[in-house]
């Protein structure tokens, strides 16, 4: 039986320093880690072999896929997002092993939600353990840059215990691994994933704004990408690791400093952490870490979902927030 706790990491190829991290961390051609999963000519790749586009038009997305599968490690890319209207674009780069094992996969998912004119992105997080989707674990964000005038570094970090989400090196999101989650935390091989596509039933304000495609095409750009994980065997599912390389530019937790400014940038951006619904959880899940002063913050923010008020005790604000939408969409 494969230990599927093994932690080990295979070299790659073009050696650059990812943003933050101390040691480097290998990148690579984006043909020698990754190829096309759909979109026909809506990816391109372009010149330099390191970099690709992906777009949506009336006629399809796009996507690309690992060539590995991978069990536990640090992935990146960097990422420019489309600008203008962008309601109802959903670009996503995650961990799946969906086509694998489709009735109890698991995922690791950043997805970036478009949004209306004037109105920015924002940055959704989720994780699923075997097939656990009936136990949504998502937190949404706001950022604190304008993720389509330059490229930016979102990163995933996955060990046998915990899981932790990066912008540009700052963490955004931890996730420990507890007895009571079971299954629910990822633990089986993963490949890595990037599409974009039409998500207008539910990406912005729960579906009221649709993709318009008078905008499109929307181009997502990536660059940057890191693999810097144990690949396995897809068939015999068992690690391919000959090499074993120094772990030390894997950070294996979170530092003071970094979580000081995690602390910080949860204060200013979190908009949504399902650790507080309290209309979908009566009693917050194991892993969930409950901080009164982020409780009160979102209870200040929605008191319907995060502080149990009756909705129609909170109908005035919700009609007021509804007109400010509207007229931001004009």
């Amino acid at each position: 039986m494969v230990n599927f706790l093994l932690e080990i990491f295979i070299f790659c190829y073009v050696p650059v320093l990812v943003s933050g991290f101390s040691e480097k961390l290998e990148t690579l051609p984006f043909h020698e880690g990754y190829s096309q999963l759909f979109g026909h000519d809506n990816l391109m790749v372009l010149q330099d072999g390191k970099s690709v586009h992906i777009s949506l038009d009336e006629r399809t997305g796009a996507g690309f896929v690992s060539q590995d599968l991978y069990l536990h490690g640090l992935f990146s890319a960097s990422i420019k997002l489309p600008e203008d209207y962008t309601a109802g674009v959903v670009v996503a780069f995650y961990m799946s092993n969906g086509d694998m094992f489709e009735k109890n996969h698991d995922e690791i998912d950043f997805e970036f939600l478009g949004n209306i004119r004037a109105k920015n992105w924002r940055i959704q997080t989720n994780i699923y353990g075997n097939g656990s989707t009936n136990v949504g674990r998502e937190e949404r964000y706001g950022l604190w840059f304008d993720p389509t005038e330059d490229f930016h570094t979102y990163t995933i970090l996955w060990t046998d215990s915990h899981i932790i989400f990066y912008v540009d090196n700052v963490p955004i999101r931890e996730i420990k691994r507890t007895q009571a989650m079971g299954g629910d935390f990822p633990s089986k091989p993963m490949s890595l994933y990037a599409t974009i596509w039409d998500g207008s039933s539910w990406a912005t304000n729960g579906g009221k704004y649709k993709v318009n495609y008078k905008y499109a095409p929307y181009v997502a750009k990536f660059s940057d990408f890191v693999l810097h994980g144990c690949a396995v065997d897809p068939i015999e599912l068992s690690p391919k690791c000959d090499i074993v390389q120094n772990s030390a530019s894997i950070p294996t937790e979170i530092s003071p400093d970094q979580r000081r400014k995690m602390e910080k940038f949860r204060k200013k951006h979190l908009q949504y952490s399902y650790c507080y619904d309290r209309t979908r959880y009566k009693v917050p899940q194991s892993e969930c870490v409950i901080d009164p002063k982020e409780a009160d913050r979102l209870r200040r923010f929605d008191p319907v979902t995060f502080g149990g008020v009756p909705r129609h005790h909170n109908k005035r604000h919700h009609q007021r927030q509804s007109r400010r939408e509207d007229t931001s969409a004009k």
